[in-house]
């Protein structure tokens, strides 16, 4: 019985106060042996081409001042979150990216390696960044004030927004889920059709969520060049 509404999304399976939920976390690795084969299979295609497009999409956000490799990371973060996403909608498997545990683990050391690599290396072309161009003279105190807390709640704006997109859809799913057992055959069929919707939108969730922390990474490393 759920003590509240958001305890199905506790991670209760423990083995010797050990939280083993955490551990679907690292169910992707189970995938890597594929791109291994000799002959590629068409799972494998379909995620090179994806790969591929990735790579050429962050090498022109990040522009000619990108540093060689510096993409690897953002396709990388990319998987993680896309596999970790995919994972949470088969039943029994615990969603680690809608808690605020993994996507600040993420989102935080990111925002921090930016910020410090751009005040040390870059330090005048931060504080024009505090600054929009044209700006008047009067405006330009508090413009100052709106883009450093701007730039401060970002890891928690990145954060919060995969784990709350992933975290909503899930607890309507679960709630759906719970009135079935007392509804009539005609509306468990409704529930079926309405569910198999909800399922299919949060697939598109998953990817798009994934995507759009990848882009707001590689556009915040971007701006420190």
């Amino acid at each position: 019985m759920m003590t509240n509404l958001f305890s199905v999304f506790d991670p209760s399976t423990t083995i010797f106060n050990l939280s083993l939920n955490w551990l679907s976390t690292f169910l992707g690795i189970l995938f890597i042996p594929y791109s291994y084969w000799f002959m590629p299979t068409r799972y494998q295609i379909i995620w090179n081409n994806i790969l591929l497009t990735l790579h050429k999409e962050f090498k022109t956000l990040l522009g000619p001042t990108g540093h060689n490799g510096s993409t690897l990371m953002f396709i990388s973060l990319f998987a993680f979150i896309v596999y970790n996403n995919f994972l949470g909608l088969f039943p029994y498997i615990f969603t680690s990216s809608s808690h605020l545990t993994l996507t600040l683990s993420l989102a935080l050391p990111l925002w921090l390696s930016f910020m410090l690599y751009g005040w040390i290396n870059h330090t005048q072309h931060m504080f024009a960044h505090l600054v929009p161009q044209g700006t008047p003279p009067v405006l330009m105190p508090f413009m100052v004030c709106i883009e450093t807390i701007s730039n401060v709640i970002r890891p928690g704006t990145l954060a919060v927004r995969l784990a709350a997109n992933m975290i909503a859809g899930h607890l309507l799913m679960t709630l759906l889920g719970n009135t079935g057992p007392t509804m009539s055959m005609l509306l468990i069929s409704v529930l079926l059709i309405t569910q198999i919707a909800l399922l299919i939108l949060e697939s598109a969730v998953a990817i798009i969520q994934s995507y759009v922390f990848a882009i707001l990474s590689t556009l915040y490393s971007s701006e420190v060049n």
